[in-house]
């Protein structure tokens, strides 16, 4: 019930825009001046006044009531939150995961880079149930298990330790818990235990060997750093080693769900705005969810909105490289810039840096996960004509613009910087776009092998080639921005050369086509 308030007579009011206005519109002559209301005649200002001297009253007696009253008398533009999508699979995945704990005690590990929605997909893969939620900040050890103490009276309603100093008292009583009522348990950068104590590692494991058996828990645990994911769980010098029962890599949205999302959000859309939004963000979920909430929806607007002065894209690739490799990141920086520019062997890479570059590119390759080496189709070894390839889109673009072109940010030319990538932008894209089209023919699922090939010599090069084995066919693609750009002729003759050297392909039906934008 509401509280009522003594009446008084309102001699002022309060209007959005002016501030304090008189009661008597026809004296604030100051406010009038300069104020729409001076184009209103004096029929319309009374109304007005009448309506806000209103709006003053139900602040007494309402003032709730009159908030809701002020914003819907004040029009504003309508925002645009992304809803939920994709992620079917995983969704099942986790689930069915859950069901299984209630019987035997479940360990799974979620990686995948950051922004990509880990956190996410498990609030939505468990929204019908309760879900403990502990997220390992860089605190004292103390802060984080009293924060995962609250978190559990609130959760399971119960007051279970009081004022506990360390992690493990409170897994040791989640686990013990846990063999009466089942639980399910999710603790968010995982790895950060590493810099709060790493011998929470070493303790999780005791208690988990010691109870998984009676336990009826369903342990979720997520990383963003995948180098140091990747050694607490593969390295078997480690105490968790083995301890996983589940493993799942979450990636960036494929093609289908990108036209999906711009399907909902913009129907009217074009190719070039599903190709800018697929080279933008690489298919990261929150890097579509920004642009989606800021109704960056054409290709236009998204390059405004990742170049804008402040713009979170800016220092996004910077933020996330320095968090896997530490202080020591320039010369990680330097290689990577070099890929992006398209310098992509060994090689060319050490020509320009003038030293051996093979630590970290292996380092890259299978710890950190950046980069892959990218090899003609059917070649059998992997040290001879190599070229080494970016897998994050939107790492390549932050590499190949904003890192190299920072002292145009620097001189806060941000217009400049548009500008640079306006006029790069076509030949750009069309790199992307053959991406573009291997990662649509992954999401098929209707080949055997997909790849690229070219010679040793460099004189022939084939964009795409997909290859079904069990319908002994192969296709050879050509892919251009513009379908007019596509010579069907020169490439037959690249696709000769191809199964002159994979003679065992002769026999295979053969086709050659060209993909273009239109097909996207």
């Amino acid at each position: 019930m509401l509280k009522s308030a003594p009446f008084r007579r309102l001699k002022t009011l309060k209007d959005p825009v002016c501030g304090n206005v008189p009661a008597s519109f026809r004296k604030a002559k100051s406010c009038q001046l300069s104020h729409p209301y001076n184009r209103l005649n004096l029929k319309k200002m009374r109304k007005r006044e009448k309506k806000f001297a209103d709006l003053q009253i139900l602040r007494i007696f309402a003032p709730e009531t009159a908030s809701s009253e002020l914003v819907r008398s004040e029009p504003t533009k309508k925002v645009r939150s992304m809803k939920f999508f994709s992620r079917q699979f995983e969704i099942s995945q986790l689930q069915e995961i859950r069901r299984r704990s209630e019987r035997a005690a479940q360990f799974t590990v979620l990686t995948g880079r950051r922004r990509i929605g880990k956190t996410s997909l498990v609030q939505k893969a468990y929204e019908d149930v309760p879900m403990l939620y502990f997220f390992v900040s860089r605190k004292s050890e103390r802060e984080l298990s009293r924060e995962f103490t609250e978190e559990m009276t609130d959760k399971l309603k119960i007051n279970p330790l009081g004022q506990p100093e360390r992690f493990p008292e409170v897994f040791q009583f989640l686990m013990n818990y846990a063999k009466e009522h089942p639980v399910t348990l999710m603790i968010d950068e995982f790895q950060d235990f590493k810099r709060v104590n790493p011998a929470v590692f070493s303790d999780m494991q005791r208690i988990w060997d010691l109870n998984k058996q009676e336990a009826k828990i369903n342990l979720v645990v997520c990383g963003s750093m995948n180098s140091m994911m990747h050694q607490l769980f593969r390295d078997d010098k480690e105490p968790l080693y083995g301890r996983q029962t589940e493993e799942i890599k979450l990636g960036p949205f494929p093609p289908s769900v990108l036209k999906e999302i711009l399907s909902d959000s913009r129907p009217a859309y074009t190719k070039e705005d599903l190709l800018a939004l697929y080279l933008f963000t690489g298919g990261v979920p929150k890097y579509v969810e920004l642009l989606v909430d800021a109704e960056a929806l054409t290709m236009e607007e998204m390059r405004s909105r990742v170049l804008a002065k402040n713009s979170f894209f800016l220092e996004e690739g910077k933020k996330m490289l320095i968090e896997e490799f530490g202080r020591d990141y320039d010369r990680y920086f330097e290689i990577l810039g070099l890929m992006a520019q398209g310098h992509n062997t060994r090689g060319d890479i050490e020509g320009i840096l003038h030293t051996e570059i093979g630590g970290y590119l292996t380092r890259m390759e299978r710890d950190y996960e950046l980069i892959f080496k990218n090899k003609p189709m059917l070649q059998k070894s992997d040290n001879k004509n190599i070229h080494y390839a970016l897998r994050d889109n939107f790492l390549r673009f932050w590499l190949a613009f904003i890192y190299k072109y920072n002292y145009v940010i620097e001189a806060q030319a941000y217009a400049k910087l548009e500008s640079i990538v306006a006029e790069r932008y076509a030949t750009y894209s069309g790199r992307v776009l053959e991406l573009y089209f291997k990662e649509k023919m992954r999401e098929s699922g209707q080949f055997t092998r997909i790849g690229s090939w070219w010679d040793r010599k460099g004189e022939n090069e084939i964009d795409l080639i997909t290859i079904d084995d069990t319908e002994r066919s192969i296709v050879f693609y050509e892919i251009k921005r513009q379908a007019p750009d596509i010579d069907l002729k020169r490439l037959e003759e690249k696709a000769a050369r191809f199964l002159t050297v994979n003679a065992d392909f002769a026999k295979y039906d053969v086709q050659a086509k060209g993909l273009s934008m239109e097909d996207m």
